[in-house]
């Protein structure tokens, strides 16, 4: 929704004693803070170099009010400058799902509309994209299933979209099957292999599109520290989802793992992931299927320089579970 449509939703369904401009005019500097700590998700950084490098027009088209697309986006490095066309709702005749936003935004890139690709994370953008006739790839997160019937395509994460199945320049980052990442920590403890997403006063604090295989190191109880592949999924056993991590050692067995605090730095991200889905597969076998993969690519340049890091940062040890990116 646009900003004064959810201010009037919110209002009227927990009988605030607000109108929709007096909740926004409460709500915007808490909203004011919280922009200047969100991390851009998985792959987006790299996305946004590939696209600039190869000098392929892209726009950045949201519900949100212009002014606050600019202070949501000042802290992620060049973004206001590898977009063509940045554009809020508040500069169109109405948001999403109409279609003005994605015309607006193609009209003022000088192409036509049916020519554009959107890449959306929102059951109300993909159908916004439809009505502007766009192609259009859903990365949504968890609860967003919607998208899938509606989309051209549904990826887990940014990381599993292929240019090249869209008529834009392949990557050129993959070393092998192996895809260096921005670093993700993590910490949590270990029960016989896996690791359960732990909440911080209730909030999950590891967006839903870390997704798949990645491979880096783990270190148990502060002290010993092993390479290690590691699966991310969902486990629908349970009436409530639960995000799980599957460790697997690549040089020793899990033994030391059982019962532990663990601190994850992965470093990598696996070729082949979006394609095999942790929840629904026998992770164990292709686990050992990515070992040799994982463990000759921990080895290269582009990957060992990351162990020297800390495994957990001081700056993320007040989250039970964290998660932390870097250049």
């Amino acid at each position: 929704m646009t900003q004064k449509e959810s201010a009037a939703g919110i209002c009227k369904d927990y009988a605030l004693p607000l109108t929709p401009d007096q909740y926004i005019k409460e709500i915007t500097p808490m909203y004011r803070e919280k922009w200047l700590q969100a991390k851009p998700l998985p792959g987006a950084n790299r996305l946004i170099k590939h696209l600039h490098k190869h000098g392929v027009p892209f726009s950045l088209a949201s519900n949100s009010l212009r002014e606050y697309i600019d202070a949501k986006i000042s802290l992620q490095r060049g973004w206001k400058e590898y977009f063509s066309v940045i554009i809020g709702s508040d500069q169109v005749k109405s948001g999403k799902p109409s279609p003005y936003l994605f015309e607006e935004a193609a009209k003022r890139m000088g192409v036509d509309a049916p020519q554009c690709l959107v890449i959306e994370d929102s059951l109300v953008g993909v159908k916004a994209a439809n009505a502007a006739k766009m192609k259009v790839v859903a990365v949504p997160p968890h609860g967003e299933t919607d998208c899938a019937s509606l989309a051209d395509s549904v990826l887990h994460s940014l990381l599993e979209f292929q240019p090249e199945l869209w008529g834009l320049p392949p990557f050129e980052d993959w070393v092998d099957n192996a895809l260096p990442i921005e670093p993700m920590h993590l910490s949590g403890v270990s029960v016989s292999g896996s690791v359960w997403e732990i909440s911080e006063n209730g909030t999950l604090t590891l967006p839903d599109q870390v997704f798949g295989f990645y491979f880096g190191w783990a270190e148990v109880d502060m002290q010993k520290s092993f390479k290690v592949v590691v699966s991310i999924g969902w486990d629908h056993c349970s009436c409530i989802s639960k995000r799980k991590f599957h460790i697997c050692i690549i040089d020793g067995n899990n033994d030391h793992l059982s019962d532990q605090q663990i601190q994850l730095l992965l470093v990598g991200y696996l070729r082949g992931s979006n394609s095999k889905d942790p929840t629904s597969m026998n992770v164990e076998e292709v686990l050992e299927e990515y070992k040799s993969i994982a463990s000759a690519s921990l080895d290269l340049p582009m990957f060992v320089h990351h162990a020297c890091e800390p495994l957990f940062p001081e700056a993320s040890s007040e989250d039970s579970f964290g998660y932390d990116e870097k250049e």
